[in-house]
């Protein structure tokens, strides 16, 4: 899908609420408080009417479009323009792109990183690699020969060939690590890499494990035939770095885990061809995301 395909295919709104309904009841119109089916009402604009529940609503109600006064043209091209921006987009760029404000355009991007977070996601399995890299801020030495940090921890974790996650974590010690192997790396896992933190052993447990020294200038060796390096989630970490100092600029330490989500699903699906039409899919189904809560 490109911006002309976006521009030509979805020029009115009525075509940007048919492709919703669409997409957000595949097998029928459906209340979204009682889940009944709905009928569609003679109006001119398109809103359904549930009878069990006595209820009016239309394709955005209770979703990440809810109570937005944006033309749905508008959101769908912020929505490609995030999905195709492999580094990221600003919400300065997509002020100047879609002549919004910048109060606007920010709380837009943000709606759409909410609705790209995944809930249920599958173990990861075969050649896992782990890393951690650290974000924002500057290191300064206070005095005493004591360095401090600003910077927040982000914990990645690769399947080779499959995917990818973020997490931004309080710290890099072997109960956090260890808590994310728990809840992402299958017990059958095949092998987890990761360089020589002395936290990862302990993390890692009984599941079979294998590390390459970076302090010695080692970032991939070769083990009857199998390749022993953490280079596929490094270049991953590269990647969301690239986006930060160039397009982002500055990310605060509250809303880091939104980035996160954002360029693991456009990483997850930078194959897919209809990544466009699932991020809508997704934005239908996922809750509201108010003003009041994003800025609380």
């Amino acid at each position: 899908m490109t911006l002309i395909d976006v521009i030509n295919l979805f020029d009115t709104d009525e075509k940007c609420r048919e492709i919703l309904v669409r997409l957000r009841w595949p097998a029928g119109v459906e209340c979204p408080r009682c889940k009944m089916p709905a009928v569609e009402l003679a109006t001119a604009k398109q809103l359904f009417y549930c009878k069990d529940c006595d209820y009016q609503f239309t394709v955005t109600a209770a979703t990440i479009f809810n109570d937005s006064h944006l033309p749905l043209q508008k959101w769908f091209l912020a929505t490609l323009l995030l999905c195709e921006a492999k580094k990221g987009m600003s919400a300065n760029q997509i002020k100047r792109t879609l002549g919004v404000s910048y109060k606007t355009a920010w709380y837009l991007c943000h709606r759409i990183r909410a609705a790209m977070k995944e809930a249920d996601q599958p173990m990861l399995d075969g050649t896992v690699e782990m890393d951690e890299t650290y974000v924002g801020g500057k290191q300064r030495n206070p005095g005493r020969g004591k360095a401090t940090t600003n910077k927040e921890v982000v914990i990645g974790i690769r399947q080779r060939n499959g995917d990818l996650r973020f997490f931004h974590a309080e710290d890099a010690k072997k109960g956090t690590l260890a808590k994310y192997i728990r809840e992402n790396v299958s017990q059958d896992v095949e092998v987890i890499i990761t360089d020589e933190l002395p936290a990862y052993p302990s993390a890692v447990g009984d599941l079979r494990h294998k590390t390459v020294n970076h302090n010695a200038k080692e970032y991939v060796r070769y083990e009857n035939g199998a390749c022993i390096s953490t280079n596929t989630v490094e270049s991953a970490f590269s990647l969301l770095k690239r986006g930060i100092i160039g397009s982002w600029h500055k990310i605060s330490a509250k809303h880091l885990p939104a980035y996160l989500d954002e360029m693991t699903f456009r990483f997850n699906r930078r194959k897919d061809a209809n990544l466009f039409l699932d991020t809508l899919r997704h934005m239908v189904t996922a809750p509201v995301l108010t003003f009041e809560k994003l800025t609380a």
